[in-house]
């Protein structure tokens, strides 16, 4: 079960987050999501528990909980939602658009 951990300071390491949730099974995986042009951590990750059983019993314990000052959110991952690429937003820059015909 791959949960989602966030609220953490950005001084959390892999490690740090290992430790904790060893404490309710076997974490398999481990990741911190980091910003791209900073490598600096963006206080979120997820954690990939051994099973449905373990993960329930680390959202049961952890949620809400103190973990190195900062109260955790800890819940069932969602998939990724689909983005647009290319950034933006989908907003067009382009001009004149719906403005009608120009008068000069």
């Amino acid at each position: 079960m791959k949960l989602y951990v966030g609220n953490l300071t950005f001084d959390t390491t892999d490690q740090d987050l290992r430790d904790l949730f060893t404490q309710y099974g076997k974490p398999t995986e481990v990741a911190l999501v980091t910003d791209r042009e900073t490598g600096r951590s963006r206080g979120f990750g997820f954690v990939t528990m051994g099973n449905a059983e373990e993960g329930k019993a680390a959202i049961g314990a952890l949620e809400g909980k103190d973990f190195q000052g900062r109260n955790l959110t800890v819940n069932e991952a969602r998939p990724r939602e689909d983005r647009p690429q290319g950034g933006g937003g989908g907003r067009s820059f382009g001009g004149d658009r719906d403005r009608g015909p120009r008068r000069y």
